[in-house]
């Protein structure tokens, strides 16, 4: 299920190039960036309702599974058993339509607006509003994962980015097994975007909880991803940039592996050290100690 560029979400625009050789006219591929409105439907005390939940800025493409992993990882949903239908309104906006008896937080319907696609706690009132929830236990030790599968991880990842390779200016974040196999990949210009669409076309197709995966992210890593990877049930977390404080915290307290500055054959390992095989980095030991 790794996802093909059918360029869908990339541009060509006119552009000046400007070198010391002088100037020439040329043109470039750049990731288009497009509101999306997300609209939840359900049956209340007064027939079938609909509320837009949030706007976000995404690349185009797929936005079922961005509205779905959206949902899912803010708690409006708790399973695909909750979907009765996913329906695309136009080119920018999409409904998810829920199960009769499936019962909304009316006060999750509340907490976003717009959400640009850098954000991911924006919307959010409070520090305590975006604790997670966690649904799946994320068990101990699994899986095991050699560190030379880790160092594998970022050249795999930058060799399926097809609309990377094109406009250098979108984040990925993939799938992979034990064995550093890609198994699923999606991208867009908001990293918190492309880990909801991965994250929602595994729900889609019923493969949550993620409990034998690695999630690489090919940027930093915030709390808003650790987040979202917890809900799913991802048990290693790879990042090719830094993770924050709240990030390492988070992933400690939901036992998640954090990797950062997976790159140039190495990285640093922020918790849970146990479950990578064979030689870490000095940086690894020393945030171990």
């Amino acid at each position: 299920m790794i996802k093909a560029c059918d360029n869908s979400g990339i541009k060509k625009v006119n552009i000046s190039r400007i070198n010391p050789a002088g100037t020439r006219q040329d043109s470039d591929d750049i990731s288009v960036e497009e509101p999306l409105q997300i609209s939840v439907g359900w049956e209340g005390d007064h027939g079938l309702q609909t509320k837009t939940v949030a706007i976000t800025m995404r690349t185009p493409g797929d936005d079922k599974s961005l509205a779905a992993g959206f949902l899912f990882t803010e708690g409006m949903i708790l399973s695909a058993g909750d979907v009765q239908s996913v329906r695309i309104e136009g080119r920018n906006a999409v409904t998810v339509n829920l199960n009769r008896g499936v019962r909304l937080d009316a006060s999750l319907l509340d907490r976003h607006s717009f959400i640009s696609s850098s954000c991911g706690a924006c919307g959010k009132r409070t520090i305590a509003a975006i604790r997670v929830a966690r649904r799946h236990k994320i068990q101990r030790g699994r899986p095991a994962l050699r560190s030379s599968v880790v160092h594998g991880l970022p050249d795999t990842l930058r060799r399926a980015q097809a609309e990377f390779s094109l406009t250098g200016g979108i984040h990925a974040s993939a799938l992979f097994d034990s064995k550093g196999t890609l198994l699923a990949l999606r991208e867009d210009v908001g990293r918190h975007n492309a880990l909801d669409k991965l994250i929602g076309a595994e729900l889609l197709a019923g493969s949550i909880p993620l409990g034998d995966r690695i999630l690489l992210v090919s940027g930093r890593v915030s709390f808003e991803l650790v987040q979202k990877a917890a809900i799913a049930g991802i048990p290693v977390i790879a990042a090719v940039g830094a993770p924050s404080s709240l990030a390492v915290e988070l992933a400690a307290e939901c036992g998640i592996t954090l990797l950062g500055f997976v790159r140039d054959n190495r990285f640093n390992i922020y918790n849970d050290c146990e479950r990578i095989m064979g030689p870490v980095t000095i940086e690894a030991q020393l945030i171990r100690a």
